[in-house]
Protein backbone atom coordinates (compact mmCIF):
# COMPACT_ATOMS: atom_id res chain seq x y z
CA UNK A 1 0.00 0.00 0.00
CA UNK A 2 1.17 3.96 -0.89
CA UNK A 3 1.41 5.96 1.60
CA UNK A 4 -0.12 8.84 0.41
CA UNK A 5 2.08 11.58 2.37
CA UNK A 6 5.08 9.91 0.30
CA UNK A 7 3.67 9.63 -3.03
CA UNK A 8 2.87 13.93 -2.38
CA UNK A 9 6.30 14.15 -1.20
CA UNK A 10 7.94 12.71 -3.95
CA UNK A 11 5.69 14.56 -6.87
CA UNK A 12 5.61 17.51 -8.32
CA UNK A 13 2.88 20.00 -6.80
CA UNK A 14 -0.34 20.35 -7.82
CA UNK A 15 -2.51 23.31 -8.76
CA UNK A 16 -4.21 23.27 -5.67
CA UNK A 17 -1.39 22.96 -3.68
CA UNK A 18 0.03 25.78 -5.08
CA UNK A 19 -2.97 27.37 -4.60
CA UNK A 20 -3.55 26.66 -0.77
CA UNK A 21 0.25 27.97 -0.43
CA UNK A 22 -0.58 30.96 -1.94
CA UNK A 23 -3.86 31.37 0.29
CA UNK A 24 -1.51 30.92 3.41
CA UNK A 25 0.62 33.81 2.28
CA UNK A 26 -2.66 36.06 2.07
CA UNK A 27 -3.76 34.83 5.43
CA UNK A 28 -0.52 36.03 6.95
CA UNK A 29 -0.61 38.94 5.23
CA UNK A 30 -3.75 39.85 7.33
CA UNK A 31 -1.45 40.02 10.40
CA UNK A 32 0.95 42.36 8.61
CA UNK A 33 -2.35 45.06 7.93
CA UNK A 34 -3.83 44.49 11.43
CA UNK A 35 -0.46 45.35 12.72
CA UNK A 36 0.28 48.38 10.72
CA UNK A 37 -3.60 49.72 9.87
CA UNK A 38 -3.79 50.35 13.75
CA UNK A 39 -0.43 52.78 13.80
CA UNK A 40 -2.34 54.42 10.84
CA UNK A 41 -5.40 54.50 12.86
CA UNK A 42 -4.35 55.59 16.38
CA UNK A 43 -3.78 59.12 15.83
CA UNK A 44 -7.44 59.52 14.81
CA UNK A 45 -8.46 57.15 17.80
CA UNK A 46 -6.34 59.97 20.36
CA UNK A 47 -7.99 62.94 18.46
CA UNK A 48 -11.70 61.50 18.29
CA UNK A 49 -11.50 60.65 21.93
CA UNK A 50 -8.67 62.94 23.52
CA UNK A 51 -6.85 60.41 25.26
CA UNK A 52 -2.92 60.75 26.02
CA UNK A 53 -0.06 58.30 24.91
CA UNK A 54 -0.13 56.47 27.69
CA UNK A 55 -3.48 55.21 27.28
CA UNK A 56 -3.17 54.67 23.46
CA UNK A 57 0.33 52.51 24.30
CA UNK A 58 -2.26 50.00 25.98
CA UNK A 59 -4.87 49.70 22.66
CA UNK A 60 -1.95 49.52 20.42
CA UNK A 61 -0.53 46.33 22.32
CA UNK A 62 -4.09 44.76 23.01
CA UNK A 63 -3.87 43.17 19.43
CA UNK A 64 -0.41 41.98 20.75
CA UNK A 65 -1.67 40.20 24.21
CA UNK A 66 -4.72 38.84 21.97
CA UNK A 67 -2.31 37.42 19.05
CA UNK A 68 -0.03 35.72 22.07
CA UNK A 69 -2.99 33.93 23.88
CA UNK A 70 -4.30 32.86 20.70
CA UNK A 71 -1.06 31.14 19.18
CA UNK A 72 -0.62 29.11 22.85
CA UNK A 73 -4.70 28.97 23.49
CA UNK A 74 -5.96 28.02 19.50
CA UNK A 75 -2.60 26.37 18.17
CA UNK A 76 -3.16 23.40 19.60
CA UNK A 77 -6.59 23.31 18.09
CA UNK A 78 -5.57 22.84 14.74
CA UNK A 79 -3.58 19.93 16.14
CA UNK A 80 -7.01 18.23 17.70
CA UNK A 81 -9.95 19.37 15.40
CA UNK A 82 -7.83 20.10 12.07
CA UNK A 83 -6.29 22.93 9.96
CA UNK A 84 -9.24 23.36 7.65
CA UNK A 85 -11.97 24.19 10.95
CA UNK A 86 -9.42 26.09 12.62
CA UNK A 87 -8.44 28.05 9.75
CA UNK A 88 -12.26 29.32 9.41
CA UNK A 89 -12.83 29.58 12.99
CA UNK A 90 -10.00 32.17 13.43
CA UNK A 91 -11.36 33.60 10.69
CA UNK A 92 -15.01 34.17 12.51
CA UNK A 93 -13.21 35.63 15.34
CA UNK A 94 -10.85 38.13 13.38
CA UNK A 95 -13.81 39.38 10.82
CA UNK A 96 -15.99 40.13 14.10
CA UNK A 97 -13.28 41.65 15.80
CA UNK A 98 -12.43 44.10 13.10
CA UNK A 99 -16.11 44.95 12.53
CA UNK A 100 -17.24 45.52 16.52
CA UNK A 101 -14.09 47.47 16.26
CA UNK A 102 -15.69 50.15 13.94
CA UNK A 103 -18.45 50.10 16.62
CA UNK A 104 -16.39 50.90 19.39
CA UNK A 105 -16.79 54.24 21.37
CA UNK A 106 -14.66 54.14 23.86
CA UNK A 107 -11.16 52.76 24.90
CA UNK A 108 -12.63 49.56 27.17
CA UNK A 109 -14.72 48.48 24.08
CA UNK A 110 -12.01 49.08 21.95
CA UNK A 111 -9.20 46.81 23.55
CA UNK A 112 -11.68 44.30 23.68
CA UNK A 113 -12.29 44.09 20.70
CA UNK A 114 -8.43 44.14 19.50
CA UNK A 115 -7.97 41.65 22.07
CA UNK A 116 -10.66 39.04 20.39
CA UNK A 117 -8.76 39.88 16.81
CA UNK A 118 -5.63 39.06 17.93
CA UNK A 119 -6.80 35.89 18.90
CA UNK A 120 -8.57 34.99 16.07
CA UNK A 121 -4.61 36.20 14.28
CA UNK A 122 -2.65 34.05 16.62
CA UNK A 123 -4.51 30.88 16.63
CA UNK A 124 -4.46 30.83 12.35
CA UNK A 125 -0.53 31.94 12.44
CA UNK A 126 -0.36 28.45 13.92
CA UNK A 127 -2.27 26.72 11.83
CA UNK A 128 -0.91 28.11 8.36
CA UNK A 129 2.58 27.06 9.34
CA UNK A 130 1.21 23.78 9.74
CA UNK A 131 -0.64 24.00 6.16
CA UNK A 132 1.83 26.10 4.36
CA UNK A 133 4.44 23.39 5.47
CA UNK A 134 1.81 19.61 4.87
CA UNK A 135 0.88 21.17 1.31
CA UNK A 136 4.05 21.13 0.20
CA UNK A 137 6.22 18.30 -1.93
CA UNK A 138 9.22 17.69 0.16
CA UNK A 139 11.34 19.87 -2.81
CA UNK A 140 9.52 22.81 -2.17
CA UNK A 141 8.43 22.69 1.66
CA UNK A 142 11.24 25.17 2.94
CA UNK A 143 10.39 27.49 0.22
CA UNK A 144 6.93 27.68 0.90
CA UNK A 145 7.00 28.09 4.51
CA UNK A 146 9.32 31.33 3.67
CA UNK A 147 6.92 32.13 1.20
CA UNK A 148 4.07 31.85 3.89
CA UNK A 149 5.79 34.12 5.93
CA UNK A 150 7.38 36.68 3.76
CA UNK A 151 3.05 37.38 3.66
CA UNK A 152 3.36 39.50 7.04
CA UNK A 153 5.53 42.23 5.37
CA UNK A 154 3.98 42.57 1.69
CA UNK A 155 0.52 43.00 4.12
CA UNK A 156 1.91 45.43 6.18
CA UNK A 157 3.15 47.44 2.90
CA UNK A 158 -0.22 46.69 1.04
CA UNK A 159 -2.49 47.55 4.01
CA UNK A 160 -1.01 50.51 5.30
CA UNK A 161 -0.73 52.07 1.41
CA UNK A 162 -4.46 51.31 1.81
CA UNK A 163 -5.03 52.41 5.51
CA UNK A 164 -3.06 55.60 4.25
CA UNK A 165 -5.80 56.40 1.24
CA UNK A 166 -8.49 55.27 3.34
CA UNK A 167 -7.90 58.00 5.91
CA UNK A 168 -7.03 60.90 3.65
CA UNK A 169 -11.47 60.67 3.57
CA UNK A 170 -13.37 58.40 5.81
CA UNK A 171 -12.08 58.52 9.74
CA UNK A 172 -10.56 55.87 11.91
CA UNK A 173 -13.31 53.27 12.00
CA UNK A 174 -13.18 52.55 7.66
CA UNK A 175 -9.26 51.36 8.47
CA UNK A 176 -11.36 48.67 10.64
CA UNK A 177 -13.87 47.77 8.01
CA UNK A 178 -11.96 47.18 5.55
CA UNK A 179 -9.67 44.89 7.61
CA UNK A 180 -12.87 42.99 7.99
CA UNK A 181 -14.40 42.74 4.65
CA UNK A 182 -11.29 41.32 3.63
CA UNK A 183 -10.78 38.82 6.22
CA UNK A 184 -14.38 38.31 5.84
CA UNK A 185 -13.69 37.33 2.18
CA UNK A 186 -11.83 34.62 2.83
CA UNK A 187 -13.75 32.68 4.76
CA UNK A 188 -15.70 30.82 1.76
CA UNK A 189 -12.01 30.97 0.01
CA UNK A 190 -10.81 28.72 2.69
CA UNK A 191 -13.98 26.71 2.92
CA UNK A 192 -13.85 25.73 -0.69
CA UNK A 193 -10.25 26.08 -1.60
CA UNK A 194 -8.57 24.56 1.17
CA UNK A 195 -9.29 20.66 2.23
CA UNK A 196 -8.02 19.11 5.29
CA UNK A 197 -4.38 18.49 5.29
CA UNK A 198 -3.18 14.71 4.29
CA UNK A 199 -0.85 14.36 6.68
CA UNK A 200 -3.01 15.50 9.84
CA UNK A 201 -5.86 12.87 8.37
CA UNK A 202 -3.10 10.02 8.17
CA UNK A 203 -2.22 10.57 11.61
CA UNK A 204 -5.60 11.28 13.19
CA UNK A 205 -7.91 9.25 11.21
CA UNK A 206 -11.21 10.47 12.03
CA UNK A 207 -14.50 9.24 11.07
CA UNK A 208 -14.63 9.76 7.16
CA UNK A 209 -10.77 10.21 6.46
CA UNK A 210 -10.44 7.61 3.96
CA UNK A 211 -12.99 9.24 1.99
CA UNK A 212 -12.08 12.78 2.70
CA UNK A 213 -7.89 11.93 1.62
CA UNK A 214 -9.04 10.72 -1.50
CA UNK A 215 -11.12 13.78 -2.29
CA UNK A 216 -7.85 15.15 -1.95
CA UNK A 217 -5.96 13.33 -3.89
CA UNK A 218 -8.00 13.37 -6.69
CA UNK A 219 -7.97 17.24 -6.57
CA UNK A 220 -4.30 16.85 -7.18
CA UNK A 221 -3.76 14.40 -9.58
CA UNK A 222 -3.52 11.41 -8.04
CA UNK A 223 -4.51 7.92 -7.16
CA UNK A 224 -6.64 6.70 -4.69
CA UNK A 225 -5.93 4.06 -1.87
CA UNK A 226 -7.98 1.23 -0.52
CA UNK A 227 -7.05 1.97 3.17
CA UNK A 228 -5.36 4.59 4.98
CA UNK A 229 -1.68 3.87 6.55
CA UNK A 230 -1.59 1.75 9.85
CA UNK A 231 -0.98 3.93 12.77
CA UNK A 232 0.86 1.04 14.87
CA UNK A 233 3.59 2.33 11.88
CA UNK A 234 3.54 5.61 12.76
CA UNK A 235 5.12 7.78 15.83
CA UNK A 236 3.59 6.00 19.11
CA UNK A 237 2.28 8.86 20.86
CA UNK A 238 -0.53 10.85 19.02
CA UNK A 239 -0.35 13.60 21.70
CA UNK A 240 0.22 17.06 20.65
CA UNK A 241 2.16 16.92 23.97
CA UNK A 242 5.06 19.88 22.75
CA UNK A 243 6.68 18.94 26.53
CA UNK A 244 7.38 15.39 25.93
CA UNK A 245 10.73 13.91 26.96
CA UNK A 246 11.39 13.82 22.98
CA UNK A 247 9.98 17.24 22.42
CA UNK A 248 10.94 19.42 25.58
CA UNK A 249 14.66 20.36 24.38
CA UNK A 250 13.13 21.86 20.95
CA UNK A 251 10.17 23.04 22.60
CA UNK A 252 12.46 25.26 24.43
CA UNK A 253 15.77 26.45 22.43
CA UNK A 254 13.16 27.63 19.10
CA UNK A 255 10.64 29.34 21.78
CA UNK A 256 13.85 30.86 23.07
CA UNK A 257 14.75 31.83 19.62
CA UNK A 258 11.60 32.95 18.32
CA UNK A 259 11.46 35.50 21.57
CA UNK A 260 14.72 36.97 21.06
CA UNK A 261 14.51 37.21 17.90
CA UNK A 262 11.23 39.16 17.90
CA UNK A 263 12.35 41.74 20.58
CA UNK A 264 15.29 42.74 17.95
CA UNK A 265 12.46 42.55 15.15
CA UNK A 266 9.80 44.67 16.74
CA UNK A 267 11.88 47.43 18.31
CA UNK A 268 12.22 47.96 14.39
CA UNK A 269 9.03 48.44 13.57
CA UNK A 270 7.34 49.96 16.38
CA UNK A 271 10.34 52.53 17.28
CA UNK A 272 11.39 53.23 13.58
CA UNK A 273 8.84 56.53 12.74
CA UNK A 274 9.66 58.22 16.24
CA UNK A 275 13.55 57.46 15.71
CA UNK A 276 13.45 59.28 12.27
CA UNK A 277 11.12 62.07 13.43
CA UNK A 278 13.47 62.66 15.98
CA UNK A 279 16.20 62.62 13.41
CA UNK A 280 14.51 65.46 12.17
CA UNK A 281 12.39 64.32 9.64
CA UNK A 282 8.75 64.75 8.93
CA UNK A 283 6.34 61.97 9.71
CA UNK A 284 5.36 61.45 6.19
CA UNK A 285 8.83 60.88 5.87
CA UNK A 286 8.89 58.18 8.85
CA UNK A 287 6.32 56.17 7.25
CA UNK A 288 8.48 56.08 4.48
CA UNK A 289 11.07 54.41 6.09
CA UNK A 290 9.10 52.13 7.74
CA UNK A 291 7.37 50.75 4.60
CA UNK A 292 11.50 50.64 2.95
CA UNK A 293 12.08 48.11 6.24
CA UNK A 294 8.89 45.75 4.95
CA UNK A 295 9.88 45.77 1.60
CA UNK A 296 13.77 44.80 2.66
CA UNK A 297 11.55 42.19 4.81
CA UNK A 298 9.40 40.99 2.04
CA UNK A 299 12.84 40.54 0.04
CA UNK A 300 14.81 38.87 2.41
CA UNK A 301 11.61 36.27 3.47
CA UNK A 302 12.02 35.58 -0.37
CA UNK A 303 15.94 34.85 -0.88
CA UNK A 304 16.47 33.47 2.77
CA UNK A 305 13.16 30.72 0.91
CA UNK A 306 15.20 30.37 -1.96
CA UNK A 307 18.35 29.55 -0.56
CA UNK A 308 17.22 26.80 2.08
CA UNK A 309 16.35 24.35 -0.90
CA UNK A 310 20.21 24.39 -1.34
CA UNK A 311 21.79 25.24 2.23
CA UNK A 312 20.69 23.78 5.43
CA UNK A 313 18.28 26.03 6.85
CA UNK A 314 19.75 26.54 10.77
CA UNK A 315 22.93 27.29 9.56
CA UNK A 316 21.28 30.14 7.07
CA UNK A 317 19.00 31.45 9.80
CA UNK A 318 21.71 31.76 12.57
CA UNK A 319 23.69 33.84 9.74
CA UNK A 320 20.71 35.96 8.91
CA UNK A 321 20.34 36.33 12.51
CA UNK A 322 24.06 38.20 13.30
CA UNK A 323 23.62 39.75 10.40
CA UNK A 324 19.99 40.99 11.58
CA UNK A 325 22.30 42.00 15.50
CA UNK A 326 25.37 44.21 13.29
CA UNK A 327 22.60 45.72 11.15
CA UNK A 328 20.73 47.01 14.01
CA UNK A 329 23.63 48.23 15.53
CA UNK A 330 24.57 50.51 11.98
CA UNK A 331 20.82 51.52 12.21
CA UNK A 332 21.83 53.23 15.57
CA UNK A 333 24.54 55.08 14.41
CA UNK A 334 21.82 57.37 12.79
CA UNK A 335 22.17 58.69 8.96
CA UNK A 336 22.95 62.01 7.65
CA UNK A 337 20.00 61.42 4.58
CA UNK A 338 16.73 60.06 4.07
CA UNK A 339 18.00 58.17 1.54
CA UNK A 340 20.73 56.76 3.60
CA UNK A 341 18.29 56.09 6.38
CA UNK A 342 15.49 53.64 4.19
CA UNK A 343 18.40 51.66 2.33
CA UNK A 344 19.55 51.07 5.85
CA UNK A 345 16.52 50.46 7.26
CA UNK A 346 15.60 48.39 3.97
CA UNK A 347 19.08 45.95 4.80
CA UNK A 348 18.25 45.53 8.09
CA UNK A 349 14.64 44.89 7.50
CA UNK A 350 16.10 42.35 5.14
CA UNK A 351 17.97 40.41 8.02
CA UNK A 352 15.31 40.86 10.87
CA UNK A 353 12.70 39.60 8.89
CA UNK A 354 14.46 36.55 7.18
CA UNK A 355 15.54 35.27 11.02
CA UNK A 356 11.46 35.53 11.29
CA UNK A 357 10.98 33.52 7.84
CA UNK A 358 13.75 31.16 8.84
CA UNK A 359 12.29 30.52 12.60
CA UNK A 360 8.74 29.97 10.68
CA UNK A 361 10.63 26.68 8.67
CA UNK A 362 12.35 25.74 11.61
CA UNK A 363 8.91 25.29 13.30
CA UNK A 364 7.61 23.38 10.25
CA UNK A 365 10.59 20.55 10.24
CA UNK A 366 11.34 20.11 14.10
CA UNK A 367 8.10 19.43 15.07
CA UNK A 368 6.03 16.28 13.71
CA UNK A 369 2.62 16.03 12.61
CA UNK A 370 1.10 15.79 15.69
CA UNK A 371 2.29 18.85 17.29
CA UNK A 372 3.39 21.10 14.18
CA UNK A 373 0.66 23.75 14.90
CA UNK A 374 0.79 23.46 18.94
CA UNK A 375 4.76 24.08 18.93
CA UNK A 376 4.57 26.55 16.32
CA UNK A 377 1.92 28.10 18.10
CA UNK A 378 3.09 27.65 21.53
CA UNK A 379 6.90 29.64 20.24
CA UNK A 380 4.71 31.88 18.24
CA UNK A 381 2.45 32.88 21.24
CA UNK A 382 5.67 32.88 24.10
CA UNK A 383 7.61 35.00 21.45
CA UNK A 384 4.47 37.61 20.95
CA UNK A 385 5.67 38.72 24.61
CA UNK A 386 8.93 39.63 23.13
CA UNK A 387 6.63 41.67 20.91
CA UNK A 388 5.27 43.69 23.77
CA UNK A 389 8.44 43.97 25.71
CA UNK A 390 10.73 45.64 22.67
CA UNK A 391 8.90 49.02 22.80
CA UNK A 392 8.83 48.87 26.37
CA UNK A 393 12.40 48.13 26.92
CA UNK A 394 13.65 50.26 24.20
CA UNK A 395 11.64 52.88 25.71
CA UNK A 396 12.98 52.66 29.15
CA UNK A 397 16.44 52.92 27.93
CA UNK A 398 15.60 56.04 26.37
CA UNK A 399 13.97 57.50 28.96
CA UNK A 400 16.99 56.89 31.26
CA UNK A 401 19.11 58.89 29.27
CA UNK A 402 20.80 56.38 26.76
CA UNK A 403 21.39 57.43 22.78
CA UNK A 404 20.16 55.39 19.90
CA UNK A 405 23.71 53.93 19.05
CA UNK A 406 23.61 52.55 22.87
CA UNK A 407 19.65 50.97 22.48
CA UNK A 408 19.74 49.68 19.12
CA UNK A 409 22.73 47.69 19.76
CA UNK A 410 21.26 46.29 22.95
CA UNK A 411 17.90 45.28 21.18
CA UNK A 412 19.90 43.89 18.28
CA UNK A 413 21.46 41.40 20.52
CA UNK A 414 18.74 39.71 21.10
CA UNK A 415 19.06 38.34 17.60
CA UNK A 416 22.73 37.00 18.54
CA UNK A 417 21.26 35.37 21.52
CA UNK A 418 18.44 33.47 19.20
CA UNK A 419 21.34 32.56 16.93
CA UNK A 420 23.46 30.92 19.72
CA UNK A 421 20.12 28.88 21.20
CA UNK A 422 20.02 27.45 17.31
CA UNK A 423 23.54 26.74 17.94
CA UNK A 424 21.99 24.29 20.76
CA UNK A 425 18.96 23.29 18.89
CA UNK A 426 19.85 19.57 17.79
CA UNK A 427 18.98 19.90 14.52
CA UNK A 428 20.79 20.04 11.73
CA UNK A 429 18.22 22.18 9.44
CA UNK A 430 19.70 20.14 6.08
CA UNK A 431 18.04 21.26 3.07
CA UNK A 432 16.66 17.59 2.26
CA UNK A 433 13.34 18.51 4.29
CA UNK A 434 12.14 15.90 6.96
CA UNK A 435 9.28 13.23 6.71
CA UNK A 436 5.82 15.09 7.60
CA UNK A 437 4.86 11.73 9.16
Amino acid sequence: MSDPRLTLGRAPMSRLQILVVIITIGLNALDGFDVLSISFASPGIAKNWGIDRAVLGVVLSMELIGMGLGSVLLGGLADKVGRRRTLIGCLCVMTTGMYMATRATGVRDLSVWRVITGLGIGGMLAAINAVAAEFSNDKRRSLNVSLMAVGYPVGAVIGGSIAAIILRSHEWPAVFMFGAIVTAFFIPLVALCVPESIPWLCRKQPPGALIAVNRSLSRMGQGEIATLPDLESQIPSRSANIFSVDLLQVTILVTAAYFLHITSFYFLLKWVPKIVVDMGFTPASAAGVLVWANVGGASGGIVLGLLSQRFGLKALTMLVLVMSTIMLAVFGTGQATLVQLSLICAITGFFTNAGVVGLYGIFAQVFPTHARATGTGFAVGIGRGGAMLAPIIAGYLFHVGYHLQFVATVMGAGSLAAALALWLLPFKGASAPVSLR
